[in-house]
């Protein structure tokens, strides 16, 4: 047969001797590798290496396969299960009017809803950096807008010339959709 990513199956097993465990699971002692892969040719499976590093290395019998099959098939569950959280920005300044600040809200809002963090940046520019006071407030304000469904992950701080905060949504949102 082949051999796979990481174990040897059948004729690929190169050492001499095995410790050989049946289809069953018993142990069934140290064997030469042709009498091992002769009985597992006699059970019509294969002779895989399970673990070589061992002294001696043990194999199994085994339909091989099956095996692979198997193991993919938790694979893909396992990848299906997993959620993938991207983190989306929005941009404020320290003097933004309410109606472009009720558009950010609309869009971290959307952002929370689809199970995304939300990073809040407030970019200071020119002698505005002054007044880091302005930007705290803005980045309060969203924060308690969206409260009912965001914890804040991270509390405003300052990095360079911009102050940010991290939104997570809260755990009951997602479990609705």
């Amino acid at each position: 047969m082949a051999i796979a990513r990481d174990m040897m199956v059948n004729d690929g097993i190169r050492s001499r001797e095995v410790r050989l465990i049946s289809s069953t699971g018993e142990q069934l002692g140290v064997k030469e590798t042709r009498e091992a892969l002769q009985l597992a040719q006699d059970a019509n499976l294969d002779l895989v290496l399970v673990s070589p590093t061992a002294k001696p290395p043990v194999a199994r019998i085994m339909d091989y396969g099956k095996f692979r099959f198997e193991l993919q098939k938790k694979q893909r569950e396992a990848r299906k299960k997993q959620k993938t959280i991207s983190i989306k920005e929005i941009r404020l300044s320290p003097t933004i009017g309410e109606a472009d600040f009720n558009t950010r809200l609309k869009n971290a809002t959307k952002f929370l809803e689809k199970g995304d963090k939300v990073k809040v940046s407030v970019r200071f520019r020119g002698r505005a950096i002054t007044h880091k006071d302005l930007g705290q407030k803005v980045l309060e304000q969203m924060a308690t807008a969206v409260k009912d469904i965001a914890n804040v992950e991270a509390r405003p701080k300052m990095d360079g010339r911009s102050m940010f905060m991290m939104l997570a949504p809260k755990p009951d949102t997602n479990a609705k959709k």
